[in-house]
């Protein structure tokens, strides 16, 4: 990258950090005015966060951090820019932060109609949209997106003007998102008819239906595919089969409602969709690393 856009880089994410500063003055998730629009502030390390990313795009302002999606690893750092395009299990790892210098970012959902929206109105966008990719993607950010990024941010000082420039920016975010070197994984996943968007649609219906008993044949039906092309594509996407994905959304679930909601585990596993008690605490170990109830009481002590 020539020096002058470098700077720029670092003049834009200097710009950027001061007002999430100002914006998130603890650690938290938080959601702004601007719809799908997040910022994110994390003080400690090592602490793992386990959640189900949905499609979206997200900036490293400050800090690095280590994901685990599906069976794939990723570190990222300032200026690292991360793009899901379907719903994906992670877990989450910051490895540089504290209370004097957080882990800050931000991240913008992904509205799959506006994707469709340019791709039809550009149709050069749709060529080539079956080759395979990942659900994710990792790399550094361009300078015209964060430079985007930066001028959506900026609107949060000027509420007055989100009604009118955010849906601009933010389909200027998309525009760039489709026409730059991470397009072809929005390309692929977003273009009617291709293998890609009918395996996010399984997707989409697993994540509604993730209690029901899971039949490969039936969701590659669904898919319009073979089963062992199906089992193929769906396991490139997201880096795991059919049904390791279908156990992350249950145990992941099964987790939220013990920490957020105080379900006993006995409840949790019957209501995510387990039969078998001793099932559902040897797959929970084998993600979480502990029972249930142990992993739980060390998650809220951590948060405490």
């Amino acid at each position: 990258m020539p020096a002058n856009s470098q700077t720029s880089l670092m003049d834009k994410n200097h710009t950027i950090r001061e007002k999430l500063l100002k914006w998130v003055p603890e650690p938290g998730d938080y959601q702004t005015p601007i719809e799908g629009f997040s910022l994110f502030r994390r003080d400690d390390c090592d602490v793992c966060d386990s959640c189900f990313y949905e499609p979206a795009v997200g900036v490293v302002i400050q800090g690095k951090k280590r994901s685990v999606v599906g069976s794939q690893e990723y570190h990222y750092r300032e200026n690292d820019s991360l793009l899901n395009s379907v719903d994906l299990p992670s877990k989450n790892y910051i490895l540089d932060a504290g209370p004097e210098k957080p882990f800050l970012g931000l991240g913008l959902k992904i509205d799959k109609y506006m994707v469709g929206q340019l791709i039809s109105e550009l149709p050069h966008l749709s060529q080539n949209s079956d080759e395979p990719v990942r659900g994710l993607s990792v790399t550094p950010i361009e300078a015209d997106l964060l430079d985007a990024f930066l001028r959506l941010t900026e609107l949060l000082d000027n509420p007055e003007q989100i009604p009118v420039l955010a849906p601009m920016i933010v389909r200027e975010i998309h525009y760039r998102l489709l026409v730059g070197p991470r397009g072809r994984f929005l390309r692929a996943i977003n273009t009617a008819g291709s293998q890609g968007n009918r395996i996010a649609q399984v997707i989409s219906w697993l994540r509604n239906n993730y209690k029901e008993p899971l039949q490969v044949d039936e969701l590659a039906r669904k898919a319009n595919m073979a089963t062992s092309t199906f089992h193929r594509h769906f396991k490139q996407i997201t880096t795991l089969s059919p049904l390791q994905y279908q156990k992350r959304l249950r145990l992941y679930e099964a987790q939220r409602l013990m920490l957020v909601e105080n379900e006993y585990a006995a409840n949790a596993c019957l209501a995510v969709g387990y039969e078998s008690p001793t099932q559902f605490n040897r797959e929970y170990k084998r993600l979480f690393g502990e029972p249930p109830s142990r992993n739980i009481h060390k998650v809220r002590e951590v948060r405490i």
